[in-house]
């Protein structure tokens, strides 16, 4: 396969087919995220998307998973969607899910019937990233939306029986707005249904550090692993969802890896943070550490 690159994919998407339906992101303003930015949004012709489904299917017959790339490809009309997923269903017969990236305002703009529609032609799961519940937080990463807006799209992605994996980013307040940050994330997950989340340990690429730190303004200090790992701690603590998650904190930019589902898991977790802020349970090395 022939990609236009850099090219995403989420972890767990590692072993599945990728196919590029869009290039870059349609939004692309995240003070924290270098991911697309020497992209720039662009909507692929389905003749060129269809001819790569094709190679595709020739050389891996036998696919299960698709993920759509790039950054949001949500983003789409949704009749252009739907015909990419119908040319997956026919080259690839033993197909079961299709996943793909999504931003906030890529949900608010389609309606509950859309998102059913994509449904049951297998868009199955949505990569959504929260990164802060916190509105001021939002504010200061640029990332478009607020608490409220978030808790609207989850829900209709969640009526729409789409599954939602969602990333929280630790250290995205800093020192002094680290209880903010945590506080309004634990709020907003405890209205809003989420099937798997996931955090990662704030880093950032120093292509856009000074960004980040710019439209953040006054008063950002980066956390230390000790502090990383009492936001986790106030994370797990304050959660009570409105429906079971699957939790991970496996991403290679974590300084401790953890697994569980919550609440089930909530005490087992809490125990291995304690255990690594006492330092009988080792952090992974800064060296094995990115995105």
């Amino acid at each position: 396969m022939n990609y236009h690159m850099p090219l995403y994919r989420p972890p767990s998407e590692g072993d599945n087919l990728i196919i590029q339906v869009t290039l870059g992101c349609s939004f692309n303003q995240c003070s924290f995220c270098s991911m697309y930015r020497s992209k720039h949004y662009t909507e692929r012709a389905l003749d060129a998307v269809f001819a790569d489904i094709q190679q595709a299917a020739a050389l891996w017959p036998a696919a299960t998973r698709v993920f759509l790339a790039d950054g949001d490809a949500l983003a789409l009309p949704t009749e252009h969607l739907l015909e990419i997923l119908h040319e997956l269903a026919r080259a690839l017969p033993r197909l079961a899910r299709v996943s793909c990236y999504a931003t906030p305002g890529n949900i608010q703009r389609k309606s509950l019937e859309e998102l059913l529609l994509l449904k049951q032609n297998k868009l199955g799961l949505l990569y959504f990233g929260i990164e802060s519940g916190a509105d001021l937080i939002l504010k200061k990463i640029t990332k478009g939306t607020t608490q409220s807006s978030l808790i609207e799209v989850l829900a209709k992605a969640n009526a729409s029986e789409m599954k939602v994996s969602a990333t929280v980013i630790l250290g995205l307040g800093g020192s002094h707005y680290s209880d903010q940050h945590i506080d309004g994330t634990v709020a907003l997950l405890n209205k809003a249904p989420v099937t798997y989340l996931s955090t990662l340990q704030l880093y950032l690429d120093e292509s856009i550090k000074a960004e980040f730190y710019k439209k953040f303004g006054e008063g950002f200090h980066p956390l230390d692993d000790p502090a990383i790992l009492r936001e986790q701690e106030r994370l797990i603590i304050g959660l009570n969802p409105p429906q079971p998650i699957i939790f991970r904190s496996n991403h290679a930019s974590n300084a401790l890896a953890l697994a569980g589902n919550l609440p089930r898991d909530q005490q087992r977790l809490l125990s291995q943070l304690q255990e690594a802020m006492q330092g009988v349970r080792s952090l992974r090395p800064l060296y094995m550490r990115g995105l």
